[in-house]
């Protein structure tokens, strides 16, 4: 067995997570810069000390030091997003900000130094946050113009520096966290199920504009999707569970199928009837969204359960949901590990979509300890070498199983600060930065054991997995 000759082998980062400099250079505020505590905290009105994205790693003023470290791991390809409020401080603006087009210029020109293909996020839980408070996100459907502007800017800008586009980061999050993904202001539990739908609807048409005009101005640039996957098993054989799981399933199948297919499936259209949901779709949106992806995109770190009886429900699964598997271990942060899942959903995806698959992010977030070995500062993160060795190696078996897979870029391929905690405790990189959740440290940059493990694995194009 073995992985395609012209596999993407790289790591992935969101610039609201790494850069940091949040008020610098013309930045406008985005959501992020309000969620101190992350998806499981309260959100702020103005950016506080304590918020650890608003330094970040400081990738903004370190970024060469860093791709010169990605260039020595061999990274083929790197996954990384801009940040809306960069381009437009405010989101509605109609001149961009140059100093903000700037920076990703620069950003872009030092991976081409090296031979490394930039994957870039179009928009990566980072709505400004004007466009939050002002027209609630995405429930208004004033925000596909602004999306639009936003993104001929940067396809204008930078068509001939970027092949890989994706349109949204795990757009099906949306229903989990309406803030953090779709910039919605109005609070989770007041936002009715119409005005959800209603966003994600105007995401949909985004995304498929945003391809239609990709397509137009850089017909030999790749735009995909991104979607949160989430393998969910029937907690036993009851059809009561298999049911429910198909059900759940659905919801997530949803986004992917319509990127894909170029419509809304019969089963979401079942769904609004008896949820008594009434999408409203504007003259033009059926025909918008025929503009279908290049490839699908996704994000792995776990699978859940599901079932249809309440006496088995003993704990949540997972972060978004379901219920625990009693044949699966857990991370730190309760995530529960499952590299046969990554086979499992490389398959599903194939056999639905026909399309190629990009996994753009998966990885284990760990507490890790910086130690001195030979004079030298580094991580002995063996269990993340395990973690991620045994979910390539079942990439690997969906490769053999047929399955057409473009690359991996493993998430937080550099310290960075968490999403869902806003903790930088919470490591999955192969390079420690000295940060801690308290803000001290000096922001050194110290190569882990899995850094030259995965150095090893890009060389081989994986034959190292076997040793």
């Amino acid at each position: 067995m073995s992985f395609p000759k012209k596999f993407l082998w790289g790591g992935a980062v969101a610039a609201n997570q790494c850069e940091g400099a949040y008020n610098e250079d013309g930045k406008g505020l985005c959501t992020q810069d309000v969620t101190p505590h992350g998806i499981v905290g309260p959100r702020t009105e103005e950016p506080t000390p304590d918020n650890m994205k608003l330094v970040g790693i400081d990738f903004y003023h370190r970024y060469k030091e860093d791709v010169k470290l990605f260039a020595e791991m061999g990274f083929k390809v790197f996954r990384t997003s801009i940040a809306w409020s960069r381009i437009f401080p405010n989101g509605d603006e109609e001149t961009p900000n140059e100093k903000g087009l700037q920076f990703y210029d620069d950003l872009f020109d030092e991976c081409h130094k090296y031979g490394i293909e930039p994957l870039v996020t179009i928009s990566h839980y980072e709505t400004p946050l004007h466009l939050a408070k002002t027209y609630d996100g995405w429930v208004n459907r004033k925000m596909i113009g602004f999306y639009e502007r936003y993104v001929r800017t940067i396809f204008a800008r930078y068509g001939k520096k970027v092949k890989y586009w994706l349109t949204f980061n795990e757009i099906n999050s949306v229903l989990h966290e309406p803030f953090l993904s779709g910039g919605i202001y109005t609070e989770k539990d007041k936002l009715s199920q119409q005005d959800l739908y209603q966003a994600v609807h105007h995401e949909l048409v985004a995304s498929a504009l945003a391809t239609k005009i990709g397509h137009e101005m850089m017909p030999d640039a790749k735009i995909g999707c991104m979607i949160l996957s989430m393998p969910t098993y029937p907690l036993t054989p009851c059809p009561d569970d298999v049911i429910k799981t198909m059900e759940s399933v659905h919801k997530n199948d949803f986004f992917g199928d319509v990127h894909v297919r170029g419509y809304y499936p019969g089963y979401m259209k079942r769904y609004f009837r008896e949820n008594n949901i009434e999408i409203k779709f504007e003259p033009g949106d059926s025909e918008i969204l025929k503009n279908t992806v290049d490839f699908v995109s996704f994000s792995y770190y776990m699978s859940i359960c599901e079932t249809a009886d309440p006496a088995h429900v003993k704990g949540k699964g997972n972060l978004m949901g379901g219920v625990p598997n009693p044949y699966l271990e857990a991370s730190d942060w309760g995530w529960q590990i499952d590299p046969q899942g990554l086979r499992y959903v490389l398959n599903y995806y194939w056999d639905r979509y026909q399309k190629p698959l990009f996994i753009v992010e998966n990885g284990l977030g760990a507490v890790d300890k910086l130690v001195e070995k030979d004079g030298v500062m580094t991580v002995e993160d063996d269990y993340r070498i395990d973690y991620l060795q045994k979910h390539l190696l079942q990439v690997e078996e969906a490769v053999e199983d047929g399955v057409d897979v473009m690359g991996y870029t493993s998430w937080g391929c550099i310290d960075l600060v968490s999403a869902s905690t806003a903790e930088l405790k919470k490591r999955y990189g192969y390079i420690y930065v000295d940060r801690n959740d308290d803000g001290t440290g000096t922001l050194n940059r110290y190569k882990k054991k899995s850094f030259y493990w995965y150095k090893d694995v890009i060389a081989t194009n994986g034959e190292s997995l076997h040793k």
